[in-house]
């Protein structure tokens, strides 16, 4: 996948979101209309982008009474950078959940508008084992984690 665009309802208070929680960075942005940013060390042109469709529209009834996209995913390199963003999140207050899916452990959140994201760090490979075929839903323990990967909990630069 390239790139995402979410139509919200204020562009501005998403880029600021962004870049204030998850640390990315805006490529372009024409307040109130639209923004453009990329995701902290990525080399694309831009990752996300989000469109001001205004303050008068619901909420996104996606999975409850229609079709649509339950969320987005984004990878941080280290286990060491999941535990960073939890505290960064947290502090956010917009944590709603984890899991521990064997091959990737993850955060799930929500942005202003109500919208679901997921902050994961992905199991190297040749660690998944059997969970690889697995569909593995179970409570995720970062300190746990960190004694099973100490490797893993540098932070990237």
């Amino acid at each position: 996948m390239n790139h995402a665009v979410l139509y919200v309802r204020d562009s501005t208070r998403h880029r600021e979101f962004y870049e204030n929680v998850l640390g990315f960075i805006t490529v372009i942005d024409q307040p109130g209309q639209f923004a453009f940013m990329r995701a902290p060390r990525s080399a694309n042109h831009h990752d996300i982008a989000f469109f001001t469709v205004g303050e008068g529209v619901g909420p996104s009834a996606a999975g409850q009474e229609t079709v649509g996209m339950y969320h987005l995913a984004w990878e941080v390199e280290t286990l060491g950078d999941l535990v960073a963003m939890q505290e960064r999140l947290s502090k956010a207050g917009v944590v709603k959940g984890s899991s521990d899916h064997g091959a990737n452990k993850s955060l799930y959140c929500m942005d202003p508008d109500g919208l679901e994201f997921e902050v994961m760090w992905l199991v190297p490979a040749d660690r998944w084992g059997d969970e690889e075929h697995e569909a593995i839903v179970r409570p995720l323990d970062l300190a746990a984690e960190a004694r099973r990967f100490p490797d893993m909990m540098e932070l990237s630069s």
